[in-house]
Parts: structure tokens; sequence; C-alpha cells
């Protein structure tokens, strides 16, 4: 399969060029997309290590895609950037490339139903892309939305709706248990939904 993206040496042509290459093992990948006006170059480093945690998603791109269209400004925030520990590499990396000097964000390991409590409790604004896709961790992931999340928070997520991960059990039936839950964007093309959530009661001890 042909790769359709830009060259590198190129001004992107289009606001989230497509990554349409296939895996192997051990290689990586730079992708750049353009994102409220920033150019970002993005390391992908595929292989058998990582695993899907090697690539950009489509669910990110559309939730990117969304905070565009609305006008969103994160310049100021302190940004903490979490996933497992054999990723941080990568996504260090990918930092360093694209945040200036003295820029405020911090990349840190997380798993989830483990460690969440090391982290504060009062974050106002929690992001998650493509990370509702096994349905062993969603409880997990449940505590640990409902501690990052502060009281006056929203989090967003967006994920592919797979049938066979099961992410509409999570979103319809999980989430609102807790949460306030809205449909923010359906990508019809893509098969991507946007949720925002709030906290609907007291935030657990």
């Amino acid at each position: 399969m042909a790769d359709s993206r830009p060259d590198p040496e190129s001004e992107p042509d289009s606001v989230f060029p497509r990554e349409v290459g296939l895996f192997a093992d051990c290689y990586s990948e730079k992708s750049r997309f353009c994102f409220c006006g920033h150019v970002l170059n993005i390391t992908e480093n595929f292989g058998s290590r990582l695993g899907v945690a090697a690539r950009v998603w489509d669910a990110a791109l559309s939730l990117c895609s969304y905070f565009e269209s609305h006008n969103v400004d994160f310049r100021g925030g302190d940004v903490t950037i979490t996933d497992l520990p054999l990723v941080l590499e990568q996504i260090q990396g990918n930092v360093q490339a694209n945040v200036p000097p003295g820029g405020r964000a911090q990349v840190r390991a997380l798993s989830w139903g483990a460690d969440q409590h090391v982290f504060p409790g009062d974050y106002d604004l929690v992001l998650g892309a493509d990370i509702v896709y096994l349905e062993s961790t969603f409880p997990l992931l449940l505590g640990t939305l409902r501690h990052l999340c502060g009281p006056h928070g929203t989090i967003y997520l967006a994920s592919k709706m797979r049938e066979e991960h099961r992410a509409e059990s999570f979103f319809q039936h999980l989430l609102p248990q807790h949460f306030h839950l809205e449909l923010a964007q359906r990508d019809e093309d893509e098969n991507v939904n946007i949720y925002r959530a709030r906290h609907r009661g007291p935030r657990p001890a």
C-alpha cells in the first residue's frame, strides 16, 4: 500500500495527513500534523515492543480537529501526559520536538487502577483518545477518571466505536453511573465519537 502523506520536507497540505502504512517490526516513521496553526512533528516507533501504543490513531486526530473547530485555547496550562512506562520514551521525544523550551508539559507513567492516587485529584481537563478498547480494563479506567477529574473539571474522550471492543457499553452503561455524559461529536466516516463528561456527585475519597 502506498504512503499518501506529504514529503516530510514540504509543508503539510492538509490539516491531518493520514497514516496508511503497514506495521512492521522495529522501524520509525515521522508524521506531520497541523493543529491550530502549529506544525507538529511526531515520531511513531513501530515494533513489537510498543504495539498499539506506537501510532497516532484516528480518534486522536478527531479530538484535535474538534478542539480546533471550537477555537479552544490551551495556552498557559500545566499539562501532564501519561501512558504506561514502556511508552514514555517515545512520548518524551515527541514533547521535546514540539514543545518550546519553558513549556509546561511533563510526561509521567500511569497505570489505571494502580497508581492514579499519586496524581492530583483536581485536573480541570482530562483528555483521552482511543483508550476504550479492552473490556477488562473498563473498571480501572473508570476509577482513574473519577480520581483525576476535579469536581468542576471536564473529561473529553474520543473513541473508535468498535463493536468487538464493547466501547458502546463503556459509554452507555459504565461512565453514566458517575458522570453526566454528552455526545459532543460523531464522525460517521471514521466511526469516532467524542464524549464530554462531568462529575455527577461527591468525589470518591
